[in-house]
């Protein structure tokens, strides 16, 4: 029998990470995707004029490296810098983002209770208490017990469902803003506090769409003879002892000397039948949250210029709503505008007038006779969940494979809660641990 055509780098998935992977290797390499498009995530949706991405996708960009990979990418002109307008709808009324950071118009006992709360959390902070290791402990903690129950645990009640509980603050330092007790108050007596957090600009390929991204670098990728990228073909089996894998759409093997897998990390060892318990185990422990979401076309410009707003309010049937046309014009027609709706519900019926009137409500939207037409969409590994399995599991399955000489990377192959900026810079980094574990040599 002859041996398997061989590659020396092989990566899966071509989202963000796979191709800044590919983008950044030495040499030959093969990308394998099961989609017939790349960019994951990072893709978008189009009809009758209008352009979705799957939610919400800014470019937030710090690196100067990832910035100028960005927009080498594209034209003069291509590309546009937008200042971020969020807000936040609560109590029926719309705030300035971050919700801790403004209270003011808020009901004048909540806006006490939450800056008493602020203080008696400060004061405890100060005794040199360690901080909680619960999401919402952190909250209370950090934030005190008003700001915690008015926004953080609602809202985030409404975007993890029944993994809050379990929540542990790993994630929360890059994402939340942490104002200083002058901003909180300030904030609470009228003085808009600005450009807080991490994402305060982005920006937005004019002609519309993130997945004008992955598209560029898939364009780039074919115009060199030592990449093979393959549309349209999954992973049935990978064999670590003998470095090969299968791919669905043939009836032999591939060869490799280093794997880079960007699929989610329990997706990647369901594939290996020689991965040991322990690793199966802890793959299994690994929880996500699977997202529903609608994209809509509206025949009308939006009331309001938000791009978008968070909604902790339990009434309403949505957590986050997006106005993709306010950041990017050509996202809809002329006099049209499209939105994005995240939703509380994961399965069944979804009542489409009671999501009219939200949106009406949040200033979303005039009037729901303005809707041209409505897009139901599922994202299968929405956010990883950050239990208290979660740091020990992920550990366990990384560690086993980075000694079969796979590096899995990215949002799901890292298992991760993390920016696009965060996956082409995982990407690079990958291609680097190849070309190190390709020359023989121990990757840092």
């Amino acid at each position: 029998m002859s041996s398997p055509p061989r590659t020396p780098l092989v990566v899966l998935g071509a989202g963000l990470t796979g191709l800044s992977a590919a983008w950044h290797a030495r040499g030959p390499v093969l990308v394998v995707e099961r989609e017939a498009r790349v960019g994951g995530h990072a893709r978008s949706h189009r009809r009758d004029g209008f352009t979705f991405d799957v939610t919400g996708h800014w470019l937030h960009l710090r690196d100067p490296s990832v910035r100028a990979l960005v927009e080498g990418l594209f034209g003069p002109g291509e590309l546009a810098s937008v200042a971020r307008r969020t807000c936040i709808h609560s109590h029926g009324v719309q705030l300035p983002y971050p919700f801790q950071a403004n209270l003011h118009g808020l009901p004048l006992e909540v806006v006490q209770e939450c800056l008493v709360g602020y203080v008696a959390a400060r004061e405890q902070a100060a005794t040199g208490a360690p901080e909680p290791q619960s999401f919402v402990g952190y909250a209370e903690a950090r934030f005190g017990a008003g700001i915690a129950k008015h926004f953080f645990v609602p809202y985030n009640r409404k975007l993890w469902g029944e993994h809050l509980e379990r929540l542990t603050a790993e994630w929360v330092s890059r994402y939340i803003p942490v104002p200083d007790t002058a901003q909180v108050i300030g904030g609470a007596i009228g003085l808009a506090q600005e450009g807080l957090g991490y994402n305060a600009s982005f920006l937005v390929p004019t002609a519309g769409g993130i997945d004008a991204v992955p598209e560029r670098m898939r364009a780039g990728l074919a115009e060199r003879p030592e990449v093979e990228l393959r549309l349209g073909s999954d992973i049935d089996e990978v064999d670590v002892v003998g470095r090969r894998l299968k791919l669905a759409a043939e009836a032999d093997w591939r060869s490799y000397d280093a794997l880079v897998s960007s699929i989610p990390l329990p997706e990647l060892v369901r594939r290996i039948p020689a991965a040991p318990d322990d690793v199966r185990d802890a793959a299994g422990a690994l929880r996500y949250v699977r997202w529903r979401y609608l994209d809509i076309a509206v025949g009308a410009p939006p009331p309001s210029d938000y791009h978008w707003v968070y909604v902790p309010e339990p009434r309403l049937p949505f957590f986050r709503v997006g106005v993709y046309s306010n950041a990017a014009p050509r996202m809809a027609p002329p006099g049209c505008s499209g939105l994005y709706v995240e939703l509380n519900e994961r399965t069944g019926p979804i009542d489409l007038a009671a999501v009219y009137a939200g949106l009406v409500e949040v200033g979303a939207l005039r009037a729901a006779e303005d809707v041209r037409f409505v897009e139901v969409r599922v994202v299968e590994h929405a956010y990883v969940v950050f239990d208290a399995a979660y740091a020990a599991a992920r550990a366990t399955v990384l560690g086993w494979l980075e000694g079969q000489a796979i590096l899995s990377c990215g949002r799901y192959g890292g298992w991760i809660y993390n920016s696009m900026e965060d996956c082409l810079l995982a990407g690079r980094a990958a291609s680097e641990w190849a070309a190190a574990r390709l020359a023989g040599q121990e990757p840092r």
